[in-house]
């Protein structure tokens, strides 16, 4: 029998990743940054033969800090903003930043002493500008940054965000008339009267932006590709929203007439209320889909690849009256369909996309996600049932998707493990020719390398083999998401070795 080489690629597509949130890496001041651990984590990717790192929406997050329920599509976390940079600018001291309490747990993220200290000590960044030795320099950047034609988005939501903290933090909807619809002498007066929280607010998307382009630099020539979030929807506190209510499905008063979720299903008996705001889709249209575009090629300065959430609400989306308790009594409508992504693509070039096709899906869903030629995901976890056949069983896999263990909506593969059936545990053994339940997280690492998928993308949770306390998100739950972070420590050589040999076996290699 012919040797068969380690490693020998006969498929240049077939690659691998790991996702890991942003604010899941470790690091000094309560959550994951664009800090030193980043550019380590890039380092381990490297040395581990990895392609890909996937990270969540890096939006600024509103309450139940969501990245996907965010103050802007445009604007970046100021959370993410490194205080050792600061530091090491002459913007802060160390001692300013000592002073903070961000909080204990090294594995948690405590968001709510992150929103007492962080914005108060970025504010003394922003007054210490002058005592930077790189006062020119920064000075200079950041005047360039302001006036940015594709940074047009920027006063709109400092402006929003200011208003919001001199509004107690209450939705924009409840503002005073004036300012709520805009009115050009209201606005102008609020420029000149809060023009230096205003310039703070801008301040932070430059550091914002100087950071992660560094990082996304390092990365790519690393070889390492980033890929991102992009939400179907925004969220009605958003200054997208107040900016340009035209934009969405709004009535006089400019609050929505419907908004988006998900109809009841086995998993959810009153269905998924998510609340965002729907799209005018016909006005969008008549635009060319000018504002999609925009936000689109916003998407890719920031990623190199970006997984387009809830794919199917472009075929059909779920409407929901607005005030409904539940998502129990919406109705589908049809979406832009193939049209919005015939138009990104004469206008965008040809760009690297993955389409989030989960769920119940029908024949027009299917056949738009086939007729843009992008690939879909595949969930390990969901391919267990032993009730029936699934779509999910890497044997009735094609070349073309993307497979995850699981994703930052899942519980870890250890965690789901021990919550399934007898039944279905029993099926996942023999499937994955298993006898131990300490070898199911490996096994199934190692079966998603093995299928025919071009990509294969594991959480590091799964690589860790961490229980469900290392879960990221429940949808529909408030509290207790988006908060887990990998120990200081996590990142040893013998994790990088065993992720290097599942990359070779396979033929994954960069």
């Amino acid at each position: 029998m012919a040797e068969i080489k380690r490693g020998s690629k006969k498929n240049s597509k077939r690659t691998c990743g790991v996702l890991l949130p942003v604010f899941s890496l470790p690091s000094k001041y309560g959550i994951g940054t664009f800090s030193k651990e980043a550019y380590k984590f890039v380092d381990f990717l490297e040395k581990a033969g990895q392609t890909y790192w996937q990270i969540l929406p890096l939006g600024p997050t509103s309450y139940g800090d969501s990245p996907y329920q965010s103050f802007s599509t445009f604007a970046g976390n100021p959370y993410f903003i490194d205080i050792e940079v600061l530091i090491a600018d002459g913007l802060l001291t160390a001692e300013d930043a000592d002073k903070c309490n961000f909080g204990e747990n090294e594995e948690k993220v405590d968001y709510e002493r992150l929103y007492r200290e962080r914005f108060a000590l970025l504010m003394k960044a922003y007054e210490g500008i002058d005592n930077s030795p790189k006062t020119k320099d920064i000075r200079q950047a950041f005047e360039a940054f302001k006036k940015a034609s594709e940074n047009d988005w920027l006063i709109d939501y400092a402006l929003f965000m200011v208003l919001k903290d001199e509004n107690g933090g209450r939705a924009w909807s409840t503002w005073e008339d004036d300012i709520r619809f805009r009115k050009p002498v209201a606005i102008n007066n609020a420029l000149i009267k809060y023009k230096k929280e205003v310039d703070f607010y801008c301040f932070l998307q430059f550091l914002f932006s100087e950071q992660w382009k560094k990082l996304k630099k390092y990365a790519n020539e690393k070889g390492i590709l980033i890929v991102g979030d992009i939400p179907i929807y925004v969220a009605f506190d958003s200054a997208d929203t107040w900016a340009s209510p035209e934009l969405f499905l709004l009535d006089k008063e400019n609050m929505p007439i419907d908004v988006a979720g998900c109809p009841p299903d086995a998993f959810s008996a009153t269905g998924q209320l998510w609340g965002n705001p729907l799209y005018r889709w016909d006005y969008h249209k008549k635009t060319g889909y000018e504002w999609w575009m925009k936000r689109i090629a916003h998407c890719y300065e920031l990623y190199d690849v970006v997984r387009i959430d809830h794919f199917r609400g472009f075929d059909e989306y779920y409407a929901i009256p607005y005030g409904d308790p539940t998502a129990e009594f919406g109705e589908w409508r049809k979406g832009p369909g193939y049209d919005l992504f015939d138009t990104m693509k004469k206008k965008l070039g040809s760009k690297r996309v993955i389409a989030e096709d989960l769920g119940y899906l029908t024949d027009s869903v299917r056949k738009l996600v086939k007729k843009t030629g992008y690939p879909g995901m595949k969930i390990l976890q969901f391919a267990f049932d032993a009730r029936e056949e699934s779509d999910y069983l890497p044997h009735n896999y094609d070349s073309n998707c993307v497979v995850y263990t699981g994703t930052h909506d899942n519980d870890t593969t250890r965690g789901w493990y021990e919550a399934i059936s007898r039944t279905d545990k029993s099926f996942a053994k023999r499937y994955l020719g298993v006898r131990y339940v300490k070898d199911i997280v490996p096994a199934m690492i190692r079966t998603a390398h093995a299928s025919v998928s071009d990509t294969v993308i594991i959480p590091m949770q799964d690589y860790l083999e961490l229980d469900k306390t290392a879960r990221i998100n429940i949808p529909s739950t408030l509290g207790g998401n988006w908060e887990w972070r990998m120990k200081k420590d996590a990142l040893t050589d013998e994790l990088c070795k065993k992720m290097y040999d599942y990359a070779e076996i396979y033929g994954r290699l960069r």
